[in-house]
């Protein structure tokens, strides 16, 4: 029985003025040496840890507030609040604390802060002074009692007097009978002045005001005498409002009485605080901390009473997944739910973790993948708003839910594939639903969150799943924009091609696909194997350096970004397959095309070639030496280029050395000097690199690589970079999408799509024949395709982009 009486739950209150759980314990009062003084002590429940030691201070003013609460403040900016079970126990703890000050137990409050200034005035007052006498509750002593309420405010002792006045013997009561008197005469000045007491009365901040105020029989005519404020030409209809357009909806029929009153009183009581009083002054703000404090404990009784309740939430879900159920009642169930969620972060850790679990447990997902496909954009948003809170509540739980789905679904029902859908579809302009959504997403695959039981990891697991089921669907707005209209129309490949096109213009297409780049940025950082494999079999890197070429800087610097990380792996898989594709082809020539302008996008590309020098990229900086060196090295306003120049002039005296060296030796020996450079190469490549064939990981010697390299430039001409008529360099692209893969491919237009995958089958709401009936014309503006070289230099001539940075 003691240790039921004695449960609390430890609250502190925010920067927001919002009370946050710490936990639930037992609170002793003992003396505690290190603090020399009685202290109250709340271990936790669970392991007995320590969640509260504070010492009993004789200045600090204690406040009961509803029976069953205690609050008080350590310092400026730290309240503190201790919830009991039962009122039992909160009156221990209560008396303890009253008789370590020299209070009376009977009060609710010991104490209120007050300056010294103000305390020598009380000292000098004569006692009677210290009272306050109350005006009889007549009409016409009105601007009598609204001047002594708001006199009071600036005194914490005379606000506690004056609370305590009015709470005997049923003042307030009487004053509210007043109003109904008041407005029956059309009184005005005497409702305006009750306007002023019962504002007053709301900042003296007493819960047991407001319990009497708050009250079935009391909180309409509140709520009436608020809607006459003086400084309105005519009074609001609040009440009008909370009684016949504020319409309590019970999706599920409540049975509870006290449940019932709980909630109106609880949304009367918020409407109050937001939308019937102004804004608090900075003066004012403190003054409505118990208020505030009322309406948080309300709901997490509300919570805790309909978790309670077995066949409620039974009864929900029944009804939320019946076919036979009308899209209305089924969005009013999805409010319901969005609301439930809402109110249950008010709940302590342990309760929170067992009301989600129940959730999941009556089929909140499968739930919502239904609700998430409805044309309703209401619908569509709380359901998204429920899968966040699921999302932040249990990243496994989700994870482990979609794993289980293909064995029992199709694949255009995936919940995953139903939110990217949802992503990529969004019709807001500024795309406020796709970067949430996007954020979940995010959440999801990060392996950081995933956990490693000893059978087997759910990081493999799932990034499996993923990348066989969702990763197609999440890049086809980005594989589609990167094709010619030729390649774009029929192809087989891309089945939810409009996907990206039902946006409403060019510019939110730029946006949706950086924000699909970020994602796949964040993919290359950590998702090592499954993003390598899926860049290499789909030639995904050209497709996304052709965004360089887009109006958008933004989308340009998105694509450059997710260059950089994939070089940033330093990964020889990475860098064989950009010196194949010819890869560096398109940010070259953005780089010339932004000409003599010193802004973010020269930087991102002078910051990524800076790189390679630093970290000596041996493969990476051959190629951009052999291939790009002419068209970069009359830059000099950095020492980049120079500097790449110099690494790769010292890396082939040694490879000379050391080939000299190997002639004058046995052939099959190797001395210690190449051996170790050798092995530096390998474990240049990190661990995240797969080990390969032997013939793949050593390539020939240098020099002979340089031989073949000579070779190749006399029959191929194409591959050095071309002078425009102004004299600067310009690359035309000369790789193909299969190029990586050994395949010719035409010149300066991004090739066809990779060679056919099995596709996830996803029927998009937008239809391409409806948005856009000409794809070339939707997708004119964000990357140019010039047809032919010369249109390009006359472009070249005109453009302020296009201007060349250097001279010949």
């Amino acid at each position: 029985m003691s240790d039921t009486r004695r449960r609390v739950k430890v609250y502190t209150l925010n920067e927001d003025r919002q009370w946050d759980d710490r936990g639930t314990g037992h609170v002793s009062s003992t003396f505690v040496e290190r603090l020399k003084g009685i202290s109250l002590l709340v271990r936790a429940e669970s392991d007995g840890s320590l969640l509260l030691e504070s010492k009993i201070s004789p200045n600090t003013a204690y406040q009961k507030q509803q029976d069953t609460l205690i609050v008080w403040s350590e310092a400026e900016n730290y309240d503190l609040a201790l919830s009991f079970q039962e009122k039992a126990g909160c009156d221990e703890i209560w008396e303890k604390i009253c008789q370590v000050q020299g209070k009376d137990p009977a009060l609710e409050i010991t104490q209120d802060p007050i300056d010294e200034s103000e305390e020598e005035r009380f000292e000098e007052m004569p006692e009677t002074s210290h009272l306050v006498e109350l005006p009889p509750c007549e009409l016409a002593r009105l601007e009598e009692i609204a001047d002594l309420v708001t006199s009071v405010l600036s005194s914490p002792i005379r606000r506690e007097k004056l609370a305590l006045a009015l709470m005997s013997e049923g003042y307030m009561k009487k004053l509210l009978q007043l109003f109904q008197v008041c407005e029956d005469l059309d009184n005005r000045e005497g409702l305006h002045h009750l306007y002023e007491i019962v504002r007053g009365v709301l900042f003296l901040n007493k819960a047991a005001l407001f319990e009497v105020m708050f009250s079935d029989d009391c909180i309409m005519d509140v709520v009436g005498c608020l809607e006459f404020d003086p400084s309105l030409v005519q009074p609001k209809k609040h009440r009008e409002f909370l009684t016949k357009t504020a319409k309590f909806k019970e999706v599920i029929p409540i049975t509870d009485s006290e449940l019932r009153q709980k909630i109106h009183q609880t949304y009367r009581v918020q409407y109050i605080q937001d939308i019937i009083l102004p804004t608090p002054s900075v003066f004012e703000e403190n003054f409505l901390s118990t208020l505030t404090s009322f309406i948080f404990f309300n709901k997490v009784e509300i919570v805790s009473m309909l978790q309670e309740d077995e066949k409620f939430l039974t009864e929900v879900f029944a009804q939320l997944t019946d076919e036979a159920t009308e899209d209305g009642k089924r969005r009013e169930l999805v409010n319901f739910f969005k609301e439930f969620c809402a109110f249950s972060q008010t709940l302590q850790p342990q309760n929170r973790d067992a009301f989600f679990k129940t959730l999941a447990n009556l089929g909140i997902l499968p739930a919502l993948e239904i609700v998430m496909g409805m044309d309703d954009l209401q619908v569509r948003a709380a359901a998204t708003d429920i899968f966040s809170y699921l999302v932040e509540f249990s990243p496994s739980m989700v994870r482990e839910f979609v794993m289980q789905e293909p064995q029992q679904t199709d694949d255009d029902v995936l919940l995953i594939n139903v939110v990217i859908k949802q992503m990529i579809c969004d019709s807001d302009p500024e795309l406020g639903g796709a970067v949430q959504l996007m954020g979940l997403l995010r959440t999801l695959i990060d392996p950081e969150n995933m956990l490693a039981p000893t059978n087997k990891t759910e990081k493999t697991e799932f990034l499996s799943f993923f990348y066989k089921y969702c990763m197609q669907v999440l890049t086809v707005p980005l594989l589609a924009s990167t094709v010619d209209e030729k390649n774009c129309k029929g192809d087989v490949s891309f089945p939810i091609v409009n996907a990206c096109l039902c946006l409403s213009d060019h510019f939110q297409t730029a946006q949706l696909l950086a924000l699909i780049l970020e994602l796949l940025t964040f993919c290359v950082e950590h998702h090592t194997y499954h993003i390598k494999t899926y860049i290499m079999n789909k030639d995904l890197l050209r497709r996304v350096l052709v965004l360089m070429n887009s109006k958008h800087t933004f989308l340009a610097l998105c694509a450059l970004r997710f260059m950089r990380r994939i070089i940033g792996q330093k990964d020889e898989y990475y860098n064989r397959y950009i010196v194949k594709g010819n890869l560096f082809e398109p940010v070259i020539n953005t780089l010339l095309d932004n000409g003599t302008r010193y802004n973010l996008l020269n930087s991102a590309i002078i910051e990524l070639f800076e790189f390679i020098k630093v970290e000596d990229i041996k493969s990476l900086i051959a190629h951009i030496i052999d291939n790009y060196y002419k068209a970069l090295e009359s830059i000099e306003y950095v020492q980049t280029f120079k500097g790449l120049k110099g690494r790769y002039e010292q890396e082939k005296d040694r490879q000379t050395l050391r080939l000299n060296s190997r002639y004058r030796r046995d052939a099959r020996t190797l001395d210690e000097d190449e051996e170790m450079w050798f092995n530096e190469d390998e474990d240049d490549d990190g661990e995240a690199i797969e080990k390969s064939r032997p013939e793949e990981e050593f390539p020939e010697s240098y020099g002979k690589y340089m031989e073949a390299k000579k070779v190749k430039e006399s029959d191929n001409k194409e591959s050095f970079p071309k002078r425009t008529p102004t004299g600067s360099f310009k690359f035309t692209f000369s790789y193909s999408a299969g190029a990586a893969n050994g395949t010719n491919g035409a010149n300066c237009k991004p090739s066809a799509a990779p060679p056919a995958t099995p596709v996830v089958k996803v029927s998009f709401p937008c239809q391409l024949s409806q948005n856009y009936p000409n794809l070339r014309t939707a997708m004119v503006g964000l990357v140019d395709y010039p047809d032919d070289e010369d249109e390009e230099d006359e472009d070249e001539e005109q453009s302020p982009r296009k201007r060349p940075r250097l001279g010949s």
